[in-house]
């Protein structure tokens, strides 16, 4: 049986990365007044977090398949409180925009470290697919994100923007304090590695790694910039990784075993698509909400209530099912219908409306990112759990620094209707792209269905485009 006390470090360490994310959206316009900054800077906030996220979250995730999760839990969520304590003092946009890295780093080992326990207990209990955690575990990060604007208002009407930073340090406290009590020490089997932690570690592909997709978020940041060199440089990059990663012993990520494995690889470009109209819908809709519908932070975070609603009763719902293929076509479908709907939005439309936007937005949120971590579960090579879960993340990190772009290109000064229907159009066809990737993808039709054994073994090359 699965150990429960595992059950609240993994969903709090989960837990952090979402509710940074989701809580700077009511916050972006009390900074940008406080600053005097327009939503073009402001965009960094996000941004900064997502890159170094992006960049984290893959490497912490394979430092916890070579050594363990405990040590890199701790550390992270340590990391979380002190860029916690940096934010809520931060005396100008460029330390707050420093916090908002140091978060993005802090956080990033809570998710890998997840799976990573869930499936050493599932080895351990031989009950290969533990839906009802899976489904914990979903339904915690995606309510988290999904309250985030809701926790974010209230924060804000208590003690102002700064507040949206200082949680953070009660949640860190907590999450120490879970760690040192209920996470396992580092497993016999992992201890080896100890005794020669460099050689394990592949320094060079990690380091090839990161300036690729620094390279590349930089400017998809800001596309319009005349920094040009940086998609060569991410070229170049990507390409030395490559045969950096083909060529050593004990790859950072296995090119080999990766490029077999075309349904995981269409899982990451779903995830990409997926979490690019899902941020975009978070930041721009919430923006929009306070300077184009006229409404206060606590006010837009409160019509988010109801998307928190409905993805939770729709995740509790649909998480012991574990075929995937059902949720991610009615996940597409649910967010074609939810960014058409914000065609018909004006500066005067009902808050009835408004709510119903919410609504419907909720049904995809609570499906999609359920899907796409149990995706991943049943796909990724077993003993690289952590990294396979970091890289989903990435991709939607990805995702989420495009939406940011998209916001600040699509409203420049200000979050007016125009800029959101032009956004609306964007997420559409996005939406559209989406849908037809699980549409073609075959393969989906045996993730998680009954007699699945992908867990074990993990999909063959030669199955991988059947």
């Amino acid at each position: 049986m699965f150990d429960r006390r595992l059950l609240a470090p993994m969903m709090l360490g989960s837990a952090l990365n979402p509710i940074n994310s989701s809580i700077i959206s009511v916050s972006l316009v009390p900074i940008g007044a406080a600053f005097g900054a327009p939503p073009s800077r402001t965009a960094w906030l996000i941004s900064a977090l997502y890159l170094a996220t992006s960049i984290g979250q893959p490497v912490v995730g394979r430092l916890i398949d070579l050594f363990g999760p405990r040590r890199l839990f701790l550390a992270g969520t340590a990391l979380t409180g002190v860029a916690g304590v940096v934010g809520m003092l931060a005396p100008d946009l460029g330390v707050l925009i420093a916090a908002r890295v140091l978060l993005g780093f802090g956080t990033c080992s809570g998710y890998p470290a997840a799976m990573y326990l869930i499936r050493s207990e599932a080895r351990r209990t031989g009950q290969e697919s533990p839906a009802a955690v899976l489904t914990a575990l979903a339904v915690t990060t995606q309510t988290i994100a999904v309250i985030g604007p809701s926790l974010g208002g209230l924060l804000i009407g208590v003690g102002g923007w700064r507040a949206t930073l200082a949680v953070n340090i009660p949640l860190a406290l907590a999450g120490l304090y879970l760690g040192v009590r209920r996470l396992p020490a580092t497993p016999a089997t992992r201890r080896g590695a100890d005794r020669h932690p460099v050689a394990a570690l592949d320094l060079p592909g990690m380091a090839l790694f990161a300036t690729a997709l620094v390279c590349l978020l930089l400017f998809l940041m800001n596309p319009g910039g005349g920094h040009w060199y940086l998609p060569a440089l991410t070229v170049a990059a990507a390409a030395a990784f490559t045969w950096r990663e083909l060529r050593t012993g004990q790859p950072f990520i296995d090119i080999r075993v990766l490029g077999g494995n075309l349904p995981l690889l269409a899982t990451y470009a779903r995830a990409l698509l997926a979490y690019i109209v899902s941020y975009a819908f978070l930041y721009g809709y919430t923006q929009w909400m306070e300077e184009g519908r006229g409404l206060s932070a606590s006010q837009a975070g409160l019509v988010q209530l109801p998307l928190f609603a409905t993805a939770l009763v729709v995740s509790t719902l649909t998480g012991r099912h574990q075929a995937i293929r059902g949720k991610l076509l009615v996940g597409a479908v649910g967010q074609t219908a939810a960014c058409s709907l914000l065609l018909f939005l004006h500066a005067d439309s009902a808050l009835w409306l408004l709510l119903g936007v919410a609504v419907v937005l909720g049904v995809p949120q609570g499906l999609n990112s359920l899907a796409l971590q149990n995706s991943v579960f049943h796909q990724a090579d077993p003993d690289r759990m952590g990294s396979s879960a970091g890289l989903l993340r990435t991709f939607g990190y990805l995702g989420a620094i495009i939406a940011s772009a998209a916001d600040g290109a699509f409203f420049g000064q200000r979050a007016d209707t125009g800029g959101l229907h032009e956004l609306a159009w964007l997420m559409l066809a996005v939406s559209g792209l989406f849908l037809g990737v699980t549409v073609a993808d075959r393969s989906l039709r045996r993730v998680g269905a009954a007699g699945d054994d992908a867990t074990s073994t993990g999909p063959q090359p030669q199955e991988a485009g059947r």
